[in-house]
């Protein structure tokens, strides 16, 4: 009962505080040359998202979540490369109208971290929905075999039934409607814990950090093999 209590109040708290010579000519390659990819270049995985995302009040952007996922991707040889896409304060909306700026990348795997900032100016669920539906489709118009992955997120009670059950079916149809990974809530284990959170009682530490990683990493690497093969 208090757990449930304290994750009531993390949420509430979250939605009321937020915001030298020419060179030598190279030789053609070989058709079958062509048709070998370059192990060397690194596949990338797109964190696009807001603070949570940005690591907003850690003294590091190596100890935000996007980093320590890096650090596990090293660990256990697999050659991708973490790209941090947060901005603080982003809304789905902020999201849409920046996402061809982070698409002048490629794009291996693309995790969609954003929709709590909308929850906090109350936008209808449906124009939340069509914004972030509009930002897997720029990804997939430019990368088409991007794997998209969702990152899940809650609004409180106090925000009424009908809008928090609205909200709270955004990510799952999301992630189903674009054959996606759903992670269910990307704070899980950590909202509402005061020691993995800042003085704000929002945004992670970096032990808080650890643990989002870990979420993201329990469903991220599924994506992350299947791309391996």
């Amino acid at each position: 009962m208090m757990k449930k209590i304290s994750i009531y109040l993390f949420l509430l708290a979250m939605f009321t505080g937020l915001s030298c010579g020419a060179p030598e000519k190279e030789k053609a390659p070989s058709k079958a040359e062509e048709k070998q990819p370059d192990k060397s270049k690194k596949k990338s995985i797109v964190f696009f998202g807001d603070s949570l995302t940005a690591g907003y009040g850690l003294d590091d952007p190596s100890l935000a979540y996007p980093a320590l996922v890096q650090k596990k991707l090293d660990s256990m040889g697999l050659n991708y490369e973490a790209v941090n896409a947060g901005v603080s304060g982003e809304t789905s909306a902020g999201g849409l109208g920046r996402i061809d700026w982070i698409l002048k990348q490629p794009v291996d795997i693309f995790v969609l971290e954003l929709g709590a900032n909308d929850g906090l100016r109350g936008i209808s669920p449906e124009e939340t929905q069509k914004n972030l539906q509009g930002i897997i489709d720029r990804v997939k118009a430019v990368n088409p075999s991007a794997k998209i992955v969702i990152a899940g997120m809650q609004v409180p009670p106090s925000m009424g039934q009908r809008y928090v059950k609205q909200f709270s079916a955004i990510f799952p149809k999301l992630a189903k409607d674009n054959n996606g990974i759903l992670i269910p809530f990307l704070l899980e284990g950590v909202g509402g814990e005061p020691e993995l959170n800042q003085a704000d009682g929002i945004h992670p530490t970096p032990e808080g950090h650890k643990v989002v990683a870990a979420t993201v990493w329990k469903y991220l690497e599924k994506r992350v093999r299947e791309e391996e093969r």
